[in-house]
């Protein structure tokens, strides 16, 4: 039952918000344009032009001009390209061959959250916002913190995937009310890390738990009903 009624949620909420996926004048919102170049004299290091064109990386409030790529960090902040079949040793990548994993860290003995943020339209007709996330640590199961200008997102989960070598969570939100607007958009880990790939804006809106939750219990009883009237038949 609980698996019936999981797929069941999954498939409306997808279904609901896969109508146009667009990303307006905002680049690189799959990763897939890195071009790796390391920098001379510096293993793994590339700059941030290079990994995430279109993107600025800060970790707190500095912004940062290079980054690593397959070569996350043990205990600092720390934005990181993973890159399949390149020198090192990637993480989790969740779609194509790129994909962006912050880590929250310390910086002089602070703990530093580390972001990444890109300024653009947003494409009019514009519903909701989606992306795939994959998280470890002590922040599993948990999503990053997304903003457009300084408005914090409510995330809901609407989907699962499987990547090269870990699974990943679907979310959503709806960001409607900055449809046609140029926008700043951010990504943030200020605890833990995330991994995060395939960003796009769609003209499907994204049901909220308790709408789901009731459209999901009506499909299972009517699966449950057609099952069973069929056996009595």
């Amino acid at each position: 039952m609980k698996t019936l009624y999981f797929h069941t949620l999954s498939a409306i909420a997808l279904a609901s918000v896969s109508l146009v996926r667009a990303q307006g004048t905002f680049q690189d919102l799959n990763f897939e344009e890195a071009n790796i170049v390391p920098i001379p004299g510096q293993q793994y290091a590339i700059t941030v032009a290079n990994a995430l064109p279109g993107w600025a990386v800060d970790y707190g409030n500095v912004q940062q001009t290079q980054i690593f790529y397959n070569d996350a960090s043990l205990g600092a902040t720390q934005v990181t390209l993973d890159a399949n079949g390149y020198p090192g040793t990637p993480g989790p990548i969740l779609e194509g061959n790129f994909s962006v994993l912050l880590q929250a860290g310390f910086v002089n003995g602070t703990l530093t959250s580390a972001s990444i943020n890109q300024t653009g339209q947003i494409p009019s007709g514009t519903q909701s916002l989606l992306f795939d996330s994959a998280s470890g640590g002590f922040s599993s199961q948990q999503p990053p913190e997304v903003f457009i200008g300084n408005d914090l997102l409510t995330l809901f989960p609407v989907g699962t995937g499987q990547g090269v070598s870990t699974s990943y969570t679907i979310y959503g939100a709806n960001i409607f009310a900055w449809a046609g607007q140029t926008e700043q958009l951010t990504f943030s880990s200020p605890l833990g890390d995330f991994t995060i790939d395939d960003i796009s804006f769609s003209t499907g809106a994204v049901p909220e738990p308790s709408a789901l939750a009731l459209t999901g219990i009506g499909g299972v009883l009517f699966a449950l009903y057609r099952r069973f009237a069929a056996k009595w038949q």
